[in-house]
């Protein structure tokens, strides 16, 4: 907390006095962050045409993921799956619409529940950052190859699975 207070120019006792520990702070940059994500998603167009919305709705996804990494590794250390999930809500609801709408005009496959659809097109994302943590992967790789790689996912089996 020491670190972060001089970071951001306040004193200690001024940060504790809004924020009782790091795990709050982190929760409350985390809440914050999540709403200037659905900000940005909200731009995306749901009415156009499926599939350029999805690859929009990846891309827009990936820009804000990427840009706070960096929070996302500390809130993984604070915050259970579930209670980063919660978070999520608004920009979960974005996705499954437009699963929906996927489904609803024959291009999505059918054969896998919505929300593990959802559950992929995050787990995706999220590994795709963790990657990039890790040093396995670039950024502007995972940028190219997010779309292909979450369209792979619902394009429908050209053959019954077996």
């Amino acid at each position: 907390m020491s670190e972060i207070a001089r970071v951001a120019g306040v004193g200690r006792v001024t940060l504790y006095g809004h924020f009782a520990d790091r795990e709050e702070l982190v929760g409350a940059v985390f809440a914050r962050t999540m709403d200037s994500a659905e900000a940005e998603l909200a731009a995306v167009d749901l009415e156009q045409d499926t599939w350029v919305c999805l690859q929009e709705l990846v891309q827009s996804s990936w820009r804000v993921l990427y840009q706070f990494n960096s929070l996302m590794a500390a809130a993984e250390r604070y915050f259970s799956a579930e209670q980063i999930r919660a978070h999520h809500d608004k920009p979960l609801a974005r996705v499954m619409a437009v699963l929906e709408k996927g489904r609803n005009e024959g291009i999505f496959r059918t054969d896998h529940s919505l929300t593990w659809q959802a559950a992929c097109f995050y787990s995706i994302l999220h590994g795709a950052a963790a990657e990039i943590r890790a040093g396995r992967l670039a950024e502007v790789d995972a940028a190219r190859i997010l779309p292909s790689t979450i369209r792979a996912l619902l394009v429908p089996p050209s053959e019954p699975a077996r």
